[in-house]
């Protein structure tokens, strides 16, 4: 407990270090692969072409190599140094936004072409089309494999030490240098991520429902372990002995 008490403000710190790269790498990834698995499914093969090029190229290189380039090569090249922060968002965002990119395109196609017919036949915009019928069917299709990618995301920002980030894993590093108990230095860290994983699922299950619903499907249920804190909702029979 005394342990607790003297380093928990650290952990801490750490812990808002990690949240930070999760939520600025998620944003980033989720804008990159709107942007270029919407581009991926045009006519155009230019625009193909810039999709494929983007996403083999991120989704095959490690995070950690794209954000050692960010931080160590980039300044040689240009003379312009990178906050290391920053570098790691970029990083981490545009390798979790490649393969977003590949489930927002597989989205859009998996859309009945009926349903794009349809919007053919109203004289509907390109803009249109997708705005009011092809994303909002493709949109409840990507959240499980969006919520897949942000939690990775998230375990991947425990190599950013690497590059001088004091986030969660590096304060479970150097309290495990500085007290030499590594048991509870890093089970507190495997704990904290833990739970931030829980608050990830519990968000992203959220919009699968949220999705479902306004295309008239049931629940998806689950949740994450931190489901089981809810009260469980009027006409749920619980523990009904017979």
């Amino acid at each position: 407990m005394e342990f607790l008490e003297q380093q928990l403000p650290r952990y801490a710190d750490g812990a808002w270090i990690t949240i930070q790269l999760t939520v600025g790498g998620a944003a980033l990834a989720f804008v990159l692969a709107m942007a270029i698995g919407i581009l991926g499914t045009t006519r155009f093969w230019w625009a193909r072409a810039i999709t494929t090029v983007f996403v083999e190229t991120f989704r095959g290189i490690a995070a950690l190599v794209v954000m050692f380039w960010f931080v160590f090569a980039f300044p040689d090249l240009t003379g312009f140094e990178l906050d290391p922060r920053f570098a790691a968002i970029l990083a981490l965002g545009l390798n979790v936004g490649a393969y977003g990119a590949e489930v927002v395109r597989a989205a859009i196609n998996a859309v009945p072409p009926s349903q794009v017919e349809a919007t053919v036949a109203l004289n509907y915009s390109w803009t249109q089309r997708m705005r009011l019928v092809v994303l909002p069917q493709a949109w409840a299709q990507m959240l499980p494999t969006f919520g897949n990618l942000v939690i990775e995301l998230m375990k991947a920002t425990a190599v950013v030490y690497l590059v001088g980030i004091v986030d969660l894993t590096s304060v479970a590093q150097q309290i495990r240098s500085a007290t030499g108990q590594t048991f509870v230095a890093f089970g507190v860290a495997f704990v904290l991520y833990y739970l931030l994983a829980q608050v990830l699922i519990l968000g992203m299950r959220a919009l699968e429902n949220r999705a479902g619903k306004k295309l008239g499907r049931a629940p998806t249920g689950g949740g994450g372990i931190l489901s089981l804190l809810r009260p469980p909702s009027v006409g749920t029979k619980v523990g009904v002995a017979k």
